[in-house]
């Protein structure tokens, strides 16, 4: 018979790497040792093989059933346990479980120990498991680790299902259920325990304190840290470190900033602990300028920072828009070696993104692995604020969905503001429906950025339904609907939505007001400004901004009272006007054709903002519409001679979730044959209804026919006849301009409109433009 077992013996040693056959020739080896020697000489053989690394030394001679096979299985998962070798001694837990072995206190406390350590929360599961079904009963100690096995790994109702079957309790079982309540988000049954165990007479030790303390952080409430912080001041645990630094986080986070400073100074010894709750507690209170001196004491007490500094200080960089010290931070980062942590990473990311150095903040993102919601969300809101880089905001969303990373409702706000930026309205719908597979939609900050999305894509009535299935609704969502409908042109549903807000006990702020008068101007509602501009001084006792006195400029000089809306900036705004009211007024001149007066307005212009093209741009076109083309050709020279350029004009459209952009006389798209023969089909069609292309918009000298050429090619009339040839008939197309619609486009889109017998959407850097049947909403005024 143990001839039979030597070719299992030598299989055994040959598959080694595993160790539970391995173990398995041990367990033979005890079963046949003393019936046969060739047997025995086989098995030590093999034995001798397998180095310490691999399995617990173990004499032939000693092993056998009963006792000794118990006491040397014990041994061996201790062995292991001390290694960090779990997956081996669990290997050896199931084999003497197989073989009917039953395991003391000693054993199950190592192991459990070991799954604490390496947070193995299935391993000490499977020994929570043995224990029962071998009947064992564990002590208030052993108990007391399962809770902090199941506790530190999060699994709250194992936890609380041992912790509620003890009948014996001791602090370190209470604070370990505390302590994993306060670790996870359950701050509410944190202090409910915690005044459970001072009920039944347990006194707390400096790790209850510490763990209430940051459920008290977690949950806000500041009076019952108060509490907690007289009681601490009772005992002789108010001098130890932790508790200390836990109580400057607690004050902190609570917003009792002040009190968290006289903590921190009064410690006697401090360390990166300390110093990071102080630090972060200024930031998470926007007080970022106070973060950075304390950053830079903590540098002169020669306390070394770490990840979690560098993460705080980073973030108040990024509050205070600081490039330079953030770079600074950088600089030390890289010095210390801590570049590669993810908290860090994410910290530099979102810096130098709300710094607006989006090329530096790739870089990073592009070395991070893995990335994170946090980066990734960085990345795209640095995008999306950045003027025309609202299709790599999408490019990183989609990435990130694809990757498995689940957005959270901050990303979704900040690719939905990319939506809106470009007018995505397929895009914007496909996140909406992301959202919805999420349940995310109940935030508010959520809802507000789809009732903007589908506004600026050009979806009044979806943004009006989405606004008006609001569960929650805060000034900034009514003041969102208020511009959309101002934006389209909707100026009686502006006025309607501004007293139902008031109606029910929304108070305003002062963007709601510029959102009401811009809307007033807009409509050409100017007593109704006049009566909401003096309701916003005497009820609502703010005082106006340049922002303010802008649209009442703009409403004077819509009316064609360029002569008061003048006097009005003379005599009535407070300060020295900006060039946001200078260039309301020269808007005016241009439609109104006031040349001496637009002359006025761009000259202070041209002080205020000197590199602005478009102040230039709308000069020459007031001198060209007027018939003074040699005043519009020096002008334009003048731009020349200070080396500014005119900003390129360009449109875009999407069709099928995929976003075109054209520039004038483009030719780069595949079917430019295609766009080029539907424009010149409609110009013959709209020249048969009365059509004169006005080419007065065209300053370069060259001859009538040319001018005519350059028109019919602009960005926006190529955009409208590549969405007639790609889409169904009776859709409606919707276009984006840069700038303004010159006006050329705008009276050549009126007779597309009711040529195609189609609803044609054009946005432009002012306003909406909706054309049907040859008449458009803004009244020929934008």
């Amino acid at each position: 018979m143990a001839r039979n077992f030597i070719p299992l013996l030598a299989q055994g040693w040959r598959y080694y790497n595993n160790y539970r056959l391995c173990y398995s020739c041990n367990i033979l080896h005890c079963l046949h040792y003393q019936s046969n020697l060739l047997f025995t000489t086989v098995a030590l053989t093999l034995g001798n093989e397998v180095t310490s690394s691999s399995i617990p030394t173990q004499n032939a001679n000693e092993r056998s059933l009963g006792k000794n096979g118990l006491c040397e299985a014990s041994r061996d998962i201790k062995t292991f346990c001390e290694q960090g070798k779990l997956n081996e001694a669990m290997d050896i837990l199931q084999v003497m479980d197989q073989q009917g072995i039953k395991l003391d206190l000693a054993v199950y406390n190592s192991l459990l120990q070991t799954c604490i350590d390496m947070k193995a929360v299935a391993e000490g599961r499977m020994v929570h498991e043995y224990m029962i079904k071998d009947g064992f009963k564990p002590d208030t100690n052993l108990k007391t680790k399962l809770i902090i096995l199941y506790a530190k790994c999060g699994s709250l109702v194992y936890a609380r299902q041992v912790f509620d079957e003890m009948f014996e309790r001791n602090v370190v079982t209470w604070t370990a259920m505390i302590a994993g309540y306060a670790q996870h988000g359950c701050a509410e049954e944190s202090l409910l325990l915690f005044s459970n165990m001072l009920r039944v007479g347990i006194k707390a030790n400096q790790y209850t304190f510490a763990s209430v303390l940051r459920a008290c952080a977690r949950s806000g409430v500041l009076e019952q840290g108060k509490q907690i912080h007289s009681s601490i001041l009772k005992t002789r645990f108010r001098s130890y470190l932790f508790v200390e630094s836990a109580l400057v986080d607690m004050h902190s986070k609570c917003g009792s900033i002040e009190d968290a400073r006289r903590v921190f100074d009064k410690m006697f010894q401090r360390d990166v602990v300390s110093w990071n709750a102080m630090v972060a507690g200024y930031v998470v209170q926007g007080d970022a300028d106070k973060a950075w001196r304390l950053f830079c004491q903590m540098q002169q007490a020669r306390m070394k920072p770490d990840q979690f500094t560098f993460g705080s200080i980073l973030r108040a960089c990024s509050s205070l828009a600081a490039l330079e010290k953030g770079r600074q931070v950088h600089a030390c980062v890289i010095r210390m070696g801590f570049q590669s942590y993810s908290v860090v990473a994410g910290a530099l990311v979102d810096m130098y993104a709300k710094c607006g150095n989006m090329n530096n903040a790739r870089v990073i993102f592009d070395l991070m692995s893995p990335k994170d919601v946090i980066s990734c969300t960085a990345m795209i809101t640095g995008y999306a604020q950045q003027h025309g880089h609202d299709e790599e905001a999408l490019s990183i969303y989609y990435e990130t969905w694809r990757a498995g990373i689940k957005p959270d409702h901050v990303m979704f706000s900040s690719v939905l503001s990319a939506c809106a930026g470009l007018a995505a309205l397929e895009q914007g719908r496909q996140i909406h429906a992301h959202i919805f597979k999420i349940e995310s939609e109940s935030y508010i900050v959520l809802g507000n950025a789809l009732v903007d999305m589908y506004a600026k894509s050009g979806r009044i009535e979806d943004a009006r339904h989405l606004f008006d299935t609001m569960h929650e609704r805060n000034v900034v969502s009514w003041t969102t609907m208020i511009t959309g409908y101002g934006k389209h042109g909707h100026g009686k549903d502006v006025l309607q939505l501004f007293e139902q807000m008031q109606q029910m006990g929304i108070r305003p702020n002062d963007v709601t007001f510029v959102a009401v008068l811009s809307a007033c101007s807009h409509a050409g509602l100017v007593d109704e400004a006049w009566q909401y501009f003096n309701s916003m001084i005497q009820d609502h006792h703010y005082t106006p901004r340049a922002e303010h006195y802008a649209c009442l400029v703009d409403l004077l000089g819509r009316a064609g009272c360029l002569d008061d809306a003048h006097k009005f900036i003379k005599e009535k705004v407070p300060f020295e006007p900006n060039a946001s009211i200078w260039g309301a007024l020269l808007g005016a001149c241009r439609i109104h054709g006031n040349v001496e007066l637009g002359k006025l307005a761009a000259e202070h212009l041209f002080e205020l903002d000197p590199q602005n093209s478009g102040n230039y741009v709308m000069l020459a076109n007031i001198y060209a519409a007027s018939g003074r083309r040699a005043d519009a050709v020096k002008v334009r020279k003048m731009m020349r001679d200070k080396g500014i350029k005119k900003e390129p004009g360009y449109s875009w459209i999407e069709i099928k979730k995929r976003v075109y952009t054209f520039v004038a006389g483009d030719r780069s798209h595949p079917q430019s044959e295609e766009i080029y023969a539907m424009i010149d089909n409609l110009t013959s069609q709209m020249k048969e209804i009365g059509y004169v292309p006005d080419t007065n918009f065209v300053l370069h000298n060259m001859e009538e026919e040319l001018k005519e050429y350059i028109l019919c090619h602009h960005s926006e009339k190529l955009a409208i006849a590549f969405g007639l040839i790609s889409t169904p008939q009776g859709t409606p197309i919707r276009v984006v301009k840069n700038l303004r619609v010159c006006g050329d486009c705008h009276t050549a889109t009126k007779f597309i409109s009711k040529i195609v017998h189609r609803e044609i959407v054009v946005r432009d850097c002012n306003r909406f433009h909706h054309f049907r049947d040859g008449l458009c909403t803004c009244g020929d005024y934008w």
